[in-house]
């Protein structure tokens, strides 16, 4: 089975406090008329800074949706080597040895993908294969995973890299005064995430089964609006009811493949907020500091989108596990969508395998029934 390595994270320099937050919300918006209640709602996300692509001034302004994509393109590239970096170095491969990248994003948008470009310029193979998802917004880093997991199940020895690349503040507009705007504007950050799936080897978490669940009629509760400014956030207040729709999808996973999804070792989860991870704890059956790593993401970047899956599962591997822990990794998004898996930690690697990665093949072939190498 295959095993996920440990993510590398990069968030940007320029940084916004709470406070910082709160006095913009009073400068921009004093007649607003449920000024008080946002105020209140942003204090309560728990986000005390956040990390922005740019100084908070060139922010708050909106030269174009032309201007803002070309930017995202920009800072993308120049960022995203590093963090590919990292995460094969903590995977213990080089790019030849990536079979597949899933890449992730509901922040820019690009054709050819960003895929393109890396295997171009980071020295990934040619016949790497490529799998850009845009449109699954925070569920995409579960979705990501579980992407990945599907590929290895279908070619076994196969290693998929993941990144997820979020610059939400350039999504900011300025004219959008309704109440969850205003609130996703002291909630989201930015920041790029990568992570490797090994085929064989590795430590991390052993990823053993996945699931997909979608809420019923209910597209319209997180969704973008797409005008000639670009992407307009929408949120709905029903949003936190759906956590006793999803917990029970969860439970669904667990106890198809034979586990207590109330009695595991660790929960990587990303849920939105604070409230929303409140009451997921309630119907999960589970106390509140199972979430610790995802609220610790929250608290410090604020909602990365994609990326808070990684970044909560590197703060995991920062506190450690023994063998054999059990876990759930989930991500809720746009649908509403629940994109989860379920995994184990082992940190062994079997004794033949660097004879096996020497003589490793480069490229994926299908034959008959099976999928193998030559």
């Amino acid at each position: 089975m295959p095993v996920l390595c440990r993510p590398a994270v990069w968030v940007p320099d320029n940084m916004l406090t709470m406070e910082e937050t709160l006095a913009l919300a009073r400068r921009l918006h004093p007649e607003h008329p449920r000024l008080p209640l946002v105020l209140r709602m942003i204090k309560n996300t728990g986000v005390t800074k956040r990390h922005l692509i740019q100084p908070v001034e060139d922010t708050l302004k909106h030269p174009g949706f032309e201007a803002r994509n070309r930017l995202y393109g920009q800072e993308a590239r120049r960022r995203i080597p590093a963090v590919v970096e990292q995460a094969l170095r903590s995977a213990q491969l080089q790019a030849r040895d990536i079979d597949a990248i899933v890449f992730v994003s509901c922040t820019g948008f690009s054709m050819p993908p960003l895929t393109a470009w890396m295997i171009n310029e980071l020295g990934f193979r040619p016949d790497t294969r490529q799998i850009p998802i845009a449109q699954l917004g925070c569920a995409a880093g579960g979705a990501a995973i579980n992407r990945a997991h599907d590929f290895c199940r279908a070619y076994p020895d196969a290693n998929v890299l993941m990144v997820a690349c979020e610059f939400c503040s350039l999504c900011y507009q300025p004219d959008d005064d309704d109440i969850g705007s205003l609130l996703s504007n002291g909630l989201f950050g930015d920041a790029i995430a990568a992570a490797v799936l090994r085929g064989i080897g590795g430590t991390g978490v052993r990823l053993e089964a996945n699931a997909a669940h979608l809420v019923p009629h209910t597209e319209d509760w997180i969704s973008y609006e797409v005008k000639s400014t670009g992407f307009h956030f929408r949120l709905d207040r029903r949003v936190p009811g759906t956590m006793n729709v999803l917990a029970p999808a969860l439970h669904t996973l667990a106890r198809t493949h034979g586990w207590d999804a109330t009695q595991l070792d660790f929960y990587i989860v990303h849920a939105g907020g604070p409230r929303i991870l409140d009451d997921l704890s309630h119907y999960l059956r589970v106390p509140p500091t199972a979430f610790r790593h995802s609220r610790a993401t929250l608290t410090t970047y604020g909602n990365i989108a994609s990326a808070v899956v990684f970044d909560a599962m590197r703060r995991q591997f920062d506190e450690g596990l023994p063998d054999g822990a059990r876990g759930l990794v989930a991500g809720f998004g746009p649908g509403i969508t629940a994109e989860s898996s379920l995994g184990s930690w082992t940190t062994a690697e079997p004794p033949w395998l660097g004879n096996q990665l020497a003589r490793r093949p480069k490229s994926l072939v299908a034959s008959g029934s099976s999928d193998r190498r030559h």
